[in-house]
């Protein structure tokens, strides 16, 4: 269920249909809408494909529903089947049910990508001798998608997963997940679906609540020092017989590995604390990871500098889809900034956000449905601050000519949107890329 413009489901199609399952696709979207993914199964022959709509038939017969992580559990169709007494199942859960290997999980509001990133780059290039062979890099991250692995995977490797808060919902339904979890932090985030903070953060903490904790493989839960709810877990988890609990801090990483580390801002401090917890946990020494951070580079679409021309720079963070991820942005430069914001409103507030704006930014040009929400949370501070100029744009393509114009020597141009990219984009990915084509283009008249 949900096959996916993106290949999002095509490794689950792949593996029922070679398990020797009678596979049934059912997805929303027309055929069109889906080329993409179909492409990735024309070798497929024993597959039936029911686009456009989903039918009630074919819940209320299937032996097993696989659901894609953006169907929320209530969704009717899925109700469906549970009334038939239809097994319901993810991909996440079939992987945690099949790997041999030690899991990582990683999840929190921001800064879990380039976490899972750094954490699988630390391990990868450990110095020998280490207590496991290879690494593996999946979950709502990279190019490889979990099953299409999973038969590669040998009991003495480590796999590093970003785990987002739908597949978390998803692992607790079968009580599983990782060895080692960690939580960056915690801000709302997918309000559209969860409704409140609150309910976000319960789905959330299900990555910590059926860890195995006595196991012969390292295991820990471990929780980010600076963020509220994350420290309020670490006093609940403590005391749990078996389980090992560990905190990290921005302040945590010694001068000598920050001498050495090019990503810039304490956040990306605090992820680089994260990994080398968790690489730690591997026994990975400090100086091992000192020696192999100089190779690490940002991951595009997160403070990605793009180009730089006329003695301006221009910094890609397309990744940055909540209020929270934008003040992190903001933070990691001096000087003057002109920031590119606004898109898919998933209802999250921008007070906060708007107040950073008005006091640390030059100018705020903004797109997308929530461009006059955010306009209105950066005026609302303008009386005190003076604030920052406000502009709006149509288009990404009038916002970075408008950026080109209102910049001058020193000036960091910054697409760090805050919000989801479906009102105008197919997804954060290419958000960013158009920005980084229109970026470099601008530099080059």
């Amino acid at each position: 269920m949900g096959l996916g413009r993106f290949g999002g489901g095509v490794d689950v199609v792949q593996y029922a249909a070679r398990a020797g399952a009678r596979v049934v696709v059912t997805d929303k979207a027309a055929p069109e809408k889906l080329a993409d993914s179909l492409e990735q199964l024309h070798d497929l022959a024993d597959v039936e494909y029911h686009l456009g709509r989903h039918d009630s038939q074919d819940f209320a017969t299937a032996d097993v529903v696989i659901a894609n992580p953006a169907v929320p559990p209530d969704n009717e169709f899925l109700q469906i089947a549970r009334r038939n007494g239809r097994t319901i199942a993810s991909q996440v859960g079939l992987f945690f049910q099949s790997c041999p290997a030690p899991i990582i999980g990683i999840t929190g509001a921001n800064g879990k990508s380039t976490t899972t990133t750094l954490t699988a780059h630390l391990l990868e290039r450990a110095a020998s001798p280490r207590p496991y062979d290879k690494v593996w890099l999946s979950g709502n991250i990279g190019d490889r998608p979990l099953l299409t692995i999973l038969d590669r995977i040998g009991p003495r490797d480590v796999v590093v997963l970003e785990i987002s808060s739908f597949q978390i919902e998803q692992l607790t339904q079968v009580r599983k997940a990782p060895h080692v979890s960690l939580l960056t932090n915690l801000t709302p985030n997918h309000l559209d679906r969860y409704g409140t903070f609150e309910a976000y953060c319960a789905a959330k903490e299900g990555i910590f609540q059926f860890q195995p904790l006595d196991t012969a493989t390292p295991a820990a839960s471990i929780f980010n020092a600076e963020d509220e709810i994350a420290r309020r877990w670490f006093q609940k988890y403590r005391p749990q017989p078996g389980r090992r609990c560990l905190t990290f801090s921005a302040d945590d990483v010694s001068d000598e590995l920050r001498a050495v580390y090019a990503l810039p801002g304490r956040a990306n401090r605090s992820n680089l604390a994260a990994a080398t917890a968790i690489a730690g946990c591997f026994g990975v020494s400090t100086q091992s990871i000192k020696a192999c951070l100089p190779d690490f580079q940002a991951l595009p679409d997160r403070l990605e500098l793009v180009t730089e021309a006329k003695g301006v720079r221009w910094y890609n963070d397309s990744k940055a889809t909540t209020p929270e991820g934008t003040m992190v942005a903001l933070s990691a430069f001096e000087g003057p900034k002109i920031l590119i914001a606004g898109g898919y409103d998933k209802h999250t507030p921008f007070d906060k956000l708007g107040r950073q704006i008005a006091t640390s930014a030059k100018a705020a040009i903004l797109i997308g449905q929530t461009a006059q929400q955010i306009a209105h949370a950066i005026r609302a501070t303008a009386p005190v601050s003076g604030g920052a100029a406000v502009q709006f744009a149509g288009s990404l393509a009038e916002a970075v000519e408008l950026a080109d114009r209102l910049a001058a020597p020193g000036d960091v141009v910054l697409l760090s949107p805050a919000c989801a990219s479906y009102d105008m984009f197919e997804n954060y990915q290419q958000r960013g890329r158009m920005f980084a084509d229109l970026a470099r283009r601008s530099s080059r008249q």
